[in-house]
């Protein structure tokens, strides 16, 4: 699992690679905070290299999302392949979560 990133504008994009999951959602979950403690407040999740994510996983994401709406940002989901885009539909996250079909909207939601 890895935690890329870039920046466009004043939004932090995160590509995780991989997948996320029990084992590494602790861990995951912590250099995502530590973002938001350095003074990230606008997150785009790139997710079209995650292979797979668990409750764990989508949990962190909560989490995330709380925290950067108390800290006045807001977090974006883009990219969801077929297969993640099922898990987060049947746990009802995408009702909960703004999630767009690419990066280029996901950053004009948060511009």
């Amino acid at each position: 699992m890895s935690l890329a990133t870039e920046k466009s504008a004043d939004v932090l994009v995160v590509m995780p690679e991989g997948q996320i999951h029990s084992a590494n959602a602790t861990g995951i979950e912590a250099e995502l905070m530590a973002q938001v403690d350095k003074g990230e407040r606008k997150m785009v999740m790139d997710l079209a290299r995650l292979e797979f994510i668990s409750s764990a996983g989508l949990r962190v994401l909560l989490v995330l999302a709380k925290r950067l709406k108390q800290e006045g940002g807001a977090l974006v989901l883009c990219g969801l392949s077929p297969q993640v885009r099922e898990v987060f539909e049947i746990s009802g996250f995408l009702a909960i979560l703004t999630a767009t079909a690419t990066r280029e909207e996901a950053l004009a939601k948060l511009a």
